[in-house]
């Protein structure tokens, strides 16, 4: 059924690629969305957390609730691809492939829609907006959207190339912990600022901050499990005026990446107290902000390998790769799965040409051929699922 319907999901995805928008500012999306609910003849609900939508298929027979994920939303680029359908909206782009979410979960949800009179039970589609931050998943929990119907197993997917050795076509799997914790930190470096050619006199902040930086690498490399992913990575250092002048204070902005919560509480500690006492040692002072972002995306194992035996139907064994590593990218996707069991899985889609551009860059691309391949996998696993004793 999707394949008669394949033409129309690379249109949607042309389209949404037009009207790009950040963050949880998605209302032309959230509009367009809504639309195409309107067209199939699904009820929905606008505004959940904001600007989310959710749409309700009601099966024939009474059942269970399944859920399937869709973020929405665009990013901050120019975009630079030179396609016929390129962002009309100046500084936006869809440079990590939410537009194919969008569409490959309208697709599955209008295949669903027509065979609803058999199903047993009902399928949510929630349109999430917001996942690039501040994240938009946790607004919509907290507005029932797992609720009343209760969801009992939710599916979500990423497009791209996010797993270099998921080829297009290919569909990638993990177990587990398979996207890590997106925290990030502020640290704010104290010091006593004075002349440059005097620094006896002063307390020098940029100095105390070049040694804070080097030691946070050996709470990696030092107190993390060797065997286990992390990462902290300063991406902004901010100080002084001028050249011959030692300032009052240093501005530093970093990320920590985890994959075990239970490292991620302990690091995250840690930080701030190695560099508290290392301004300390150096008459300085150091102040933290840490925020405990996105937890890890945890796949459920047993989920997991039922949809896996999905996948090798619908794309054969030799295309589904099994993701022995994870990615410290994260996601907010890793809410939805706080709350139920589920899988998220990986839809290798990338464009290539004579050079290929990966997500989040101006000239970023996709195979829509492999669009309908994601509507499929979502539609056939929610009719399977709902089918099922689990």
């Amino acid at each position: 059924m999707v394949l008669a319907i394949e033409k129309d999901i690379i249109q949607w995805r042309r389209e949404l690629h037009q009207i790009p928008e950040v963050a949880h500012d998605v209302p032309k999306t959230a509009a367009y969305i809504a639309g195409k609910l309107d067209e199939f003849g699904i009820p929905y609900k606008r505004n959940v957390g904001g600007h989310g939508v959710v749409a309700l298929i009601t099966g024939g027979k009474p059942g269970k609730t399944f859920g399937i994920r869709a973020d929405i939303d665009a990013l901050s680029i120019e975009e630079e691809t030179g396609l016929a359908f390129t962002s009309t909206h100046k500084g936006m782009m869809h440079a990590c492939g939410h537009d194919a979410h969008i569409a490959i979960a309208l697709g599955a949800a209008k295949v669903l829609h027509a065979m609803s009179a058999d199903l047993p039970g009902q399928v949510k589609v929630l349109f999430q907006p917001a996942e690039e931050g501040p994240g938009g998943a946790k607004p919509m929990i907290e507005e029932g959207v797992m609720k009343d119907p209760a969801v009992g197993a939710i599916i979500g997917l990423h497009v791209g190339g996010i797993f270099k050795e998921v080829k297009s076509g290919q569909v990638g799997i993990g177990r587990g912990a398979i996207m890590a914790c997106l925290d990030s930190f502020k640290m704010t470096v104290w010091g006593k600022g004075g002349h440059g050619a005097m620094p006896n006199a002063t307390v020098d902040p940029i100095m105390i901050s070049s040694y804070i930086i080097q030691a946070l690498q050996t709470l990696i490399s030092r107190e993390l499990k060797p065997t286990n992913p992390g990462v902290i990575t300063i991406g902004k250092i901010q100080g002084g005026t001028a050249y011959n002048i030692i300032p009052e204070k240093v501005d530093l902005l970093g990320t920590a990446r985890f994959i075990q919560e239970e490292d991620r509480e302990n690091i995250s500690k840690r930080i701030g107290q190695l560099a508290s006492q290392i301004a300390t040692s150096m008459r300085g002072r150091c102040e933290l902000e840490y925020t405990y972002g996105y937890p890890p995306v945890v796949c459920d194992e047993s989920f997991t390998q039922f949809f896996k035996g999905i996948a090798e139907e619908v794309v054969g064994h030799h295309n589904v790769v099994a993701l022995d590593s994870p990615t410290m990218g994260g996601e907010d996707m890793a809410y939805f799965l706080k709350e139920a069991p589920g899988t998220f899985f990986f839809l290798g889609s990338v464009k290539q040409g004579a050079e290929t551009y990966p997500h989040h860059h101006p000239k970023f691309d996709l195979d829509e051929s492999v669009f309908s391949t994601g509507s499929t996998l979502l539609a056939e696993t929610a009719v399977r699922w709902l089918k099922s004793d689990t």
